[in-house]
């Protein structure tokens, strides 16, 4: 019997990607459809209140045009199109969902439970991508490079930065605190210590590595992080208790001159607070890759300072990143049609 699936794909996640590794991957008869969304060159929706998709988040693509794509197919393979409940109702095929992402934001997981619907993720898939953009944040503002950079393209050689009072520092004879021992903070620490910098870690959830206690890396709470770091860099997961964690208070409770690099999440932030503690000179400088609304107004206060380094959310942007969460979904995909249990069921 030939299976059905349905990939909705982007420019990003590229759906022919999709189709390749699952082909690959699956040895039975199966018949594949798939549609490209414009994202990220048109932007995703990040809010909650568009109507009948309540409780989504992050996600892209037109409901009505998702369930008539979807239509009778068996499996469905995404990386940012909404499902929501009311969508759910509409396709009773519909039985496994696939989505190449570390948390499936963009569908109704209490509804799929409800429905039957089985839905895996792909953790890790960027982690790699990430813990190197980070190092490659640490070191543009520790090296300078930003600053030089901004100077030379405006035109004026910035031969200051070689004073002794004035030039950069290297990662060796400072301590970097990582808030996060996850996915990628982990990798964090390991390229960290190749550079021969003090390590601390706060994460009351996990136990450091073998490997990471005998290279000297320090488990330690979250003040003893702020009051001893030069560099804190952030890689927490976004709940309740790590919302704004980085607020007026934890930001005055770090040494004067700190480094603030995040690459996580936006809501681990108060930006108001940040800016403060940055524009005041509280803070040496930061590195921001995330925010608190995405894309970021033009206008943004932020922007405006000299002593910040801004991208637009392309950490875990990376060739690799897009074959190998196609490669974890293609395999998740092969495991239920052939009546297995998912390796990385939500």
């Amino acid at each position: 019997m030939t299976r059905s699936v349905a990939i909705i794909g982007d420019r990003f996640m590229l759906p022919q990607i999709f189709r390749e590794k699952i082909e690959a991957a699956v040895s039975g008869p199966v018949d594949i459809r798939s549609l490209e969304y414009a994202w990220p060159d048109e932007p995703m929706e990040h809010g909650y209140a568009v109507a009948g998709l309540d409780g989504l988040k992050e996600y892209f693509g037109d409901p009505g045009e998702v369930v008539e794509f979807i239509g009778e197919a068996e499996v469905f393979v995404t990386h940012l199109a909404p499902l929501s409940a009311g969508m759910m109702e509409q396709l009773p095929d519909l039985k496994f969902v696939a989505v190449s992402r570390g948390g499936p934001v963009n569908i109704d997981m209490a509804a799929a439970r409800a429905n039957n619907i089985i839905v895996v993720n792909t953790p890790g898939r960027n982690a790699s991508a990430v813990a190197e953009f980070t190092i490659g944040a640490i070191l543009a503002e520790t090296r300078l490079i930003r600053v030089g950079h901004e100077a030379l393209r405006a035109g004026e050689w910035r031969g200051d930065l070689y004073r002794a009072d004035r030039t950069g520092r290297e990662l060796n004879e400072m301590t970097v605190g990582v808030v996060g021992y996850g996915n990628i903070g982990t990798r964090v620490v390991r390229l960290l210590r190749a550079f021969g910098c003090k390590v601390l870690v706060c994460d009351p959830y996990v136990q450091l590595s073998a490997e990471d206690v005998r290279d000297g890396v320090e488990l330690v709470d979250l003040e003893g992080l702020l009051a001893n770091s030069d560099v804190i860099t952030m890689h927490p997961r976004v709940t309740g208790e790590t919302r704004q964690m980085i607020n007026a208070d934890t930001l005055a409770k770090m040494r004067p001159g700190t480094i603030f690099v995040n690459t996580a999440r936006g809501p681990l932030v108060d930006y108001d607070a940040l800016y403060e503690a940055l524009e005041s000179g509280h803070l040496g400088g930061a590195m921001l890759e995330t925010f608190a609304v995405e894309p970021a107004p033009p206008d943004w206060p932020l922007l405006q300072l000299p002593n910040v380094t801004v991208t637009p959310h392309i950490a875990g942007a990376s060739v690799r990143t897009v074959t190998f969460a196609a490669e974890q979904a293609a395999e998740e995909v092969r495991r239920y049609l052939a009546g297995q249990p998912p390796v990385n069921p939500c």
